[in-house]
């Protein structure tokens, strides 16, 4: 008796190996590493150039170290304070306030910080104080939404201090008020970027629309260092606020949600990606007609399709489909073989009755096999298609 031995056949691995996925990976990890070095390089040249921001002991180009030298030398002192409760203690008659970042200051720290100094007498000195905090530290006042085109104005007003200095970099946010005995200096397009605006107290708050006079690279130009030297050096005291976000608020801003927290353009800003991303999916989905069959330049082997399309089958876990396309295709060559239309092929009760009438076993059940549910797994997915190949050389036999 002699014995055959099964020639065993190799299995052809579809697990992807690990140098399979670098060469698919490896252009988006080289854009991630570049995008990385990129970021952290930005961010370094951008904490040096910032570094001390509006800060009088700062000698960076945007610090303030120069204007803080040129007051001492006449006389006035400067003091940094960093707190809300220190500011607030330092308002007096003999004191001007600088308060570096109006913004960044709660709505409650806004409002506690105008008390405070609405009655001192003393002169406070907002920079840059849009919208979101410029009414509640000087009421009457409010900011346009268009800053100024230019950012060198001349003075167009009675102000001595403005009329001394003569033109000067104060283009930035623009300034109303309904105060008829407000000093309006500085126009762009009408609206004003300097804002005196006396208190009843014999004080006065002026709101400087740009930083820039302050700044050590720009004070020497125009009538920079004479405008920043008589509005900070009226009085002989000079405290200088830079608001820090680690301050403590103010009573009544712990009931505030994330919401009431953000600026109102990031609201603007969120819209604009919405409608954005609303077009980019109708630019995306558009068709330019119906599908063309496109004739390949090359044949391509059954053997690589079928190969190609396991693999993404596999790629996506989708058994179901899987064993859809297996017994849609069984379905239609069986058609044919037992005398029914192809487009009869999926029909149970036409295709069925046909094929038990060719098959020599008594009560095969066909539906399960050419009609059931998806496999649950891969070995039931392959015994399925064990199963629906024995059953096409069965009819092809009969």
């Amino acid at each position: 008796m002699t014995t055959e031995a099964a020639a065993p056949t190799a299995a052809t691995s579809t697990a992807p190996t690990a140098r399979t996925v670098w060469t698919r990976t490896r252009g988006i990890v080289l854009a991630a590493v570049l995008l990385l070095a990129a970021a952290v390089a930005i961010a370094a040249v951008r904490s040096t150039e910032r570094h001390g921001r509006l800060d009088p002991r700062s000698a960076d180009p945007y610090g303030s170290r120069a204007v803080a030298q040129l007051l001492a030398d006449r006389g006035v002192t400067t003091r940094v304070v960093t707190t809300l409760r220190a500011a607030r203690a330092a308002a007096g008659p003999d004191t001007t306030l600088l308060v570096a970042v109006p913004d960044r200051l709660t709505d409650g720290q806004q409002s506690e910080l105008h008390r405070a100094t609405a009655p001192s007498g003393g002169r406070t000195v907002l920079v840059a104080a849009s919208g979101w905090s410029v009414g509640r530290l000087a009421p009457g006042v409010s900011a346009d939404p268009a800053d100024s085109l230019g950012s060198t104005l001349a003075p167009a007003c009675a102000l001595p201090e403005a009329r001394r200095a003569g033109s000067a970099d104060t283009g930035g946010v623009r300034y109303t008020t309904t105060r008829l005995d407000a000093d309006s200096c500085y126009p762009s397009a009408r609206l004003a970027t300097l804002l005196r605006v006396p208190a009843a107290s014999g004080g006065d708050t002026v709101v400087l629309g740009a930083p820039d006079i302050l700044y050590n690279d720009r004070l020497d130009k125009r009538g920079n260092a004479s405008l920043a030297l008589q509005l900070l050096g009226s009085r002989p005291h000079l405290v200088w606020y830079l608001p820090s976000l680690s301050d403590t608020p103010a009573a009544g801003d712990d009931d505030k949600s994330f919401f009431d927290l953000i600026p109102s353009g990031w609201s603007w800003a969120t819209l604009q990606l919405f409608i954005a991303a609303v077009l980019a999916v109708f630019w995306r989905g558009r068709r330019f007609g119906p599908l063309v069959p496109e004739r390949l330049p090359v044949a391509i082997r059954a053997s690589e399709t079928a190969e190609g399309r396991a693999r993404l089958y596999r790629k996506a876990n989708a058994r179901d489909r899987a064993a859809a396309a297996l017994r849609a295709a069984a379905r239609t060559r069986l058609a044919p073989l037992v005398g029914v239309p192809v487009a009869q092929a999926h029909a149970p009760e036409a295709l069925l009755p046909a094929l038990s009438a060719h098959l020599t076993a008594d009560g095969q059940d066909l539906r399960p096999l050419l009609f059931g549910p998806p496999p649950g797994d891969d070995t039931a997915l392959i015994a399925l298609t064990d199963q629906l190949d024995a059953l096409e050389r069965e009819v092809r036999r009969s």
